[in-house]
């Protein structure tokens, strides 16, 4: 996608606050001198069998980048794409049901949508969320010192992927559900709570990639502590082929170049460093002495799998990333 970007034209409104140089979660624009919209979109085919918990996902993913930037998500449009030739009627009314309770949930109203048909099944939203310009919490600011907190646990690829060939427990799958269906409106509260200077959510590109562009876009060096990276409980069983998808590779060869390894890395937790996430965790980049208290309070909120994850380091040449045992 970045070679197609980059032969489109700049964008010299002065009004565009975030835009797309720094592959950041979500544009925006400022309205007012105290109100910008957040604007994104996204949308997928199923992760999972059950329509209503796929439509669930399917939103808390959507509204997740609003969350990423700091802001407040307001209203959504509902995107279908569904062969309604080949799959009942009702299957989509349960998917749109999944949505409109995760909407719900986060205070956003449905304002309406667009429906085409197509071979294959997808949804997701186009959300519109507001902020103070002043208050945008960007992928581009961390700072040489900051901690790097992770606030949901990673292997979400692997265990939809292994549920799909019923090879992936019962248990282990409903955890994974229960983690892609939660909000991150919580961690958007303690990002600003505990001033953060940077944030991310982790999705397709897995923690490789959208750390890698934290790092470009604020200039630093991540260095991330494989062994401390929270894992879905039972999905290392499920991490290795035939499990590990083709988006795993791509997120690998992605930062390859700007990648320096330990060679004590433990093999299968590196793999959940390239696991491709549906609806994942805020990277949060802050203080140092206020990270510690920002994991506590998170648990305390019903973020359980919040983790110190890693610190930002001064810019090292052309790495941007750093993986220690």
């Amino acid at each position: 996608m970045a070679q197609v970007l980059r032969h489109l034209p700049p964008v010299n409104d002065p009004n565009l606050l975030v835009g797309t140089q720094t592959h950041d979660d979500a544009g925006v624009y400022r309205l007012t001198p105290d109100l910008a919209i957040v604007q994104t979109i996204d949308f997928f085919p199923p992760v999972v069998d059950d329509p209503f918990i796929y439509g669930q996902i399917a939103a808390a993913n959507a509204m997740s980048d609003v969350y990423a930037m700091g802001a407040v998500p307001r209203t959504a449009l509902n995107l279908v794409c569904y062969p309604d030739n080949k799959e009942p009627l009702d299957w989509l009314g349960e998917i749109l049901k999944g949505g409109a309770e995760r909407a719900g949930a986060a205070g956003v109203t449905i304002v309406g949508g667009h429906t085409i048909r197509d071979a294959e099944i997808k949804y997701g939203m186009a959300v519109t969320g507001i902020v103070h310009p002043d208050r945008i919490i960007s992928n581009a600011g961390a700072r040489p010192g900051d901690r790097l907190v992770l606030t949901k646990a990673l292997g979400t690829g692997f265990v939809t992927t292994a549920r799909k060939a019923n090879q992936c427990p019962d248990d282990v799958f409903e955890a994974a559900c229960a983690g892609m269906i939660q909000l991150n409106d919580v961690a958007r509260d303690l990002m600003i709570e505990y001033g953060a200077h940077a944030g991310t959510d982790i999705t397709g590109f897995g923690l490789a990639g959208h750390g890698f562009e934290m790092a470009e876009g604020s200039k630093t060096t991540l260095a991330f502590d494989v062994a401390s990276l929270p894992i879905i409980a039972g999905a290392e069983a499920v991490a290795r082929k035939p499990f590990i998808t083709r988006a795993s590779g791509t997120n690998a060869s992605y930062v390859e170049s700007a990648l320096r390894r330990d060679q004590k890395v433990d093999s299968t937790r590196l793999e959940f460093f390239y696991d491709a996430q549906t609806s994942g965790g805020l990277l949060i980049s802050l203080p140092e002495d206020k990270a510690g208290a920002l994991v506590d309070e998170a648990k305390k909120r019903g973020l359980t799998s919040t983790t110190l994850v890693g610190e930002v380091l001064p810019r090292e040449s052309d790495i941007a990333l750093v993986l220690r045992p």
